[in-house]
């Protein structure tokens, strides 16, 4: 097992190990680590369940479905493609985790390429783009909004409800970007591309208890159920369908350890680097002016420097509980900015290697290039969405 750990898996299990000697050896209180467990708990159980439910959704060919059928409506258009893959990569990213659009949608867009005979490259960047960028509208969509919820005080409704501007804003931003510089006819180099031709789906009872199993969750949180509830609820739908059905496929590997390490590890240095130093040097960054475009750049940096998580954590810190719009401009910075360096999100890594597997080359200077114009121009249009709803 040890042999399988890549480079990645070794920081994150460095990154708890810290944190842990940080505790032992009182740099970080017991009762200041025991609060933060506290707070990371129901985060926890809902990325388990949100992981399990996008996982077994893949394996029972959910995805695939609807990427053929949405090649097969585009009838050869690629501006009718680019529609549809931009409203696919949003929806799933604002329902199921930007992590799920990462992982699980890149492959399946990714096979499709080869059958329709269109360019994967196109494909790949409409889902690492849209998985940051159209992460900003419900808490689940990403990480750092589950991260700030308690102190911003909102619950999903009210977290929509200030978010959808700033949301339609960002994805707007993205489509331009995909379009100028990946998608149009001088990018692409193909007039028309080939619809694909259909397959049968594998399993009708896993795909029907998975498409079900999704659009439940989807519902529950519009009801307001608590995602820490939504999730696993769900996704016990699907690991009974596959407990019956295909129990093979029930592993030990669906449990996302590396996150779940990677998430307690934070919780544990960010607010002990706080407690030396790191706070004075976020509260100098973010000035006295509460400024929603300067908190968001701050945001932004850091999550190109370092990862979006632990910036948003540190920055965060500093933040009065009572300035809920500069918190919102702080994750506009940490969601829509980390389309730059490889690593300003556990999304961008994961996206990395998938295209790396499936031997699909990412230009470097060309993805920070436009990486760095999307970020500029989407954090301007997106701060600049919030301020006027506000």
């Amino acid at each position: 097992m040890w042999r399988r750990l890549g480079v990645l898996d070794w920081v994150r299990i460095g990154l708890l190990a810290l944190g842990v000697l940080f505790v032992a050896t009182g740099l970080l209180p017991l009762r200041e680590a025991a609060e933060s467990m506290d707070d990371i708990g129901p985060l926890l159980v809902f990325l388990v369940g949100i992981i399990v439910l996008a996982e077994l959704t893949k394996e029972a060919q959910v995805f695939d479905v609807i990427a053929a059928r949405m090649a097969v409506l585009g009838r050869g258009n690629y501006a009718a493609l680019f529609l549809l893959c931009t409203a696919f990569a949003s929806f799933v990213t604002i329902f199921l985790n930007l992590d799920t659009t990462a992982v699980l949608l890149t492959p399946v867009m990714l096979a499709l390429a080869p059958k329709a005979r269109i360019a994967p490259l196109p494909l790949a960047m409409t889902t690492i783009w849209l998985a940051n960028t159209a992460s900003l509208l419900l808490p689940v969509s990403n990480l750092t909004n589950l991260l700030g919820m308690q102190k911003i005080g909102l619950n999903a409704q009210e977290f929509a409800a200030r978010m959808w501007a700033p949301q339609i804003a960002s994805i707007a931003v993205t489509m331009v970007f995909l379009w100028v510089f990946y998608w149009r006819r001088g990018q692409r180099r193909d007039l028309r591309y080939t619809p694909p031709l259909l397959e049968p789906v594998g399993d009708r009872v896993l795909f029907g208890a998975a498409s079900a199993a999704c659009v439940l969750f989807i519902v529950a949180l519009l009801l307001k159920v608590e995602v820490g509830v939504a999730a696993p609820a769900a996704a016990l739908i699907v690991v009974a369908a596959y407990a019956v059905r295909d129990r093979k496929r029930l592993t030990w590997s669906l449990i996302p350890w590396q996150l779940l390490i990677f998430v307690t590890g934070l919780f544990l240095v960010v607010p002990t680097l706080s407690r030396y130093g790191l706070a004075d040097l976020m509260s100098w960054m973010l000035g006295d002016g509460h400024d929603p475009y300067r908190t968001a750049a701050v945001g932004g940096g850091l999550a190109n420097t370092i990862n979006n998580l632990p910036a948003y954590k540190a920055v965060e810190q500093v933040i009065p509980s009572g300035a809920q719009g500069q918190l919102l401009a702080l994750l506009i910075g940490t969601n829509v900015a980390p389309v730059i360096t490889p690593w300003a999100s556990l999304a961008t890594l994961l996206w990395f290697e998938s295209c790396r597997r499936h031997d699909v080359p990412v230009p470097m200077r060309r993805f920070i290039a436009t990486g760095a114009g999307l970020a500029l121009v989407g954090l301007l249009v997106t701060v600049w969405a919030l301020v006027i709803t506000s």
